[in-house]
């Protein structure tokens, strides 16, 4: 699966890597250059964040999953536990 990135957040990342290799290295990277490890990056280095993501999506949502019946649970038959017709609002004058 290739991954693919909007112009803008190329730029934004050839900034990042010339800024990068100038600070660390006190080397002086073109576009040209930027552009390539870029492209290496997101080939080589890329597949195995995007699958570890996914992956951790996945056991988060598992988790999620697994806990719903504690998240959304409503207590069955629980009229009469509450004493019954109580409960129940009747117009007045009414008798049962």
């Amino acid at each position: 699966m290739d991954i693919k990135l909007s112009p803008d957040t190329e730029k934004r990342l050839h900034g990042a890597i010339q800024r990068f290799v100038a600070e660390e290295y006190g080397e002086s990277v073109g576009d040209l250059g930027a552009g390539t490890f870029l492209s290496f990056c997101l080939k080589e280095l890329g597949p195995a964040i995007y699958n570890q993501a996914i992956a951790d999506a996945q056991a988060c949502l598992q988790e999620r999953v697994t806990d719903l019946e504690n998240i959304c649970f409503a207590e069955e038959t629980s009229y009469w536990d509450q004493g019954g017709r109580k409960g129940v609002a009747r117009k007045p004058g009414l008798r049962r």
